[in-house]
């Protein structure tokens, strides 16, 4: 049993009802993904009624946290507790993608945070968000990153893998416990992993690949092998 936990605020749903709609659409779309290519069935479990005990309870095999289009100021903390806690005690392979990765770094101790104002005269991009970011970094489509440390994760592919980012955020640091395994030209973390549990974090979001530009697919077929989970390489 595969576990997908949406990270996405209800609030989404008033603030931009067309972003919300994309958004449910794009998470079964990567669900269908998922079991397409692990060859098993995947729970969506929302955020704030996620605890690790529940979890075990279904027979979690492998845990995937979504990222999210609104900032962390709509979340309760109390709303995140249960997911926290997953993050901290969780012994299973777990991997996030974007703010999942960020509150993964964060539950460990890890400071997270905009990424740097865009410089004087260089032209920004527009992130499709509620929020206004304007003056702040972003990345945006499919760009490549650089993998600075050898990992199971990026088996089989360049040193320069490309993959779809959508963010504005970032893990400043690496958490205690975890070594950073690239980065790119915005942005000093882009994957994280820890040393001694399978936890492991992206900021960018492997699970939009396409045609073109399959990386992606290619990294979460290593991540479910990590697993020791069957995948389909077609």
């Amino acid at each position: 049993m595969l576990v997908y936990i949406d990270l996405e605020h209800e609030q989404l749903q008033r603030i931009d009802p067309d972003l919300w709609r994309q958004s449910r659409a794009d998470l079964l779309r990567e669900k269908y993904r998922l079991e397409r290519l692990a060859s098993r069935p995947c729970l969506i479990c929302r955020y704030d009624r996620v605890t690790p005990e529940q979890l075990q309870a279904v027979g979690a095999e492998v845990v995937f946290v979504s990222g999210c289009k609104l900032g962390y100021d709509y979340y309760a903390v109390e709303s995140l507790a249960g997911l926290r806690r997953l993050y901290q005690e969780w012994t299973r392979p777990l991997l996030g993608f974007c703010g999942g990765m960020q509150l993964l770094a964060q539950a460990h101790g890890a400071a997270i945070g905009p990424l740097a104002p865009i410089p004087p005269g260089v032209a920004g991009l527009h992130l499709a968000t509620v929020e206004n970011i304007s003056g702040v970094a972003q990345e945006i489509g499919f760009h490549p990153i650089t993998v600075t440390q050898a990992h199971a994760l990026f088996c089989g592919l360049t040193d320069s893998p490309v993959f779809y980012q959508a963010h504005y955020w970032e893990v400043k640091a690496a958490p205690p416990g975890f070594d950073v395994l690239a980065q790119s030209d915005r942005c000093a973390v882009q994957a994280i992993a820890h040393r001694q549990r399978p936890l492991m974090g992206v900021q960018f979001h492997p699970e939009k690949y396409d045609d073109r530009y399959g990386d992606g697919r290619h990294l979460l077929q290593n991540f479910l092998a990590i697993a020791g989970i069957g995948i389909e390489r077609r």
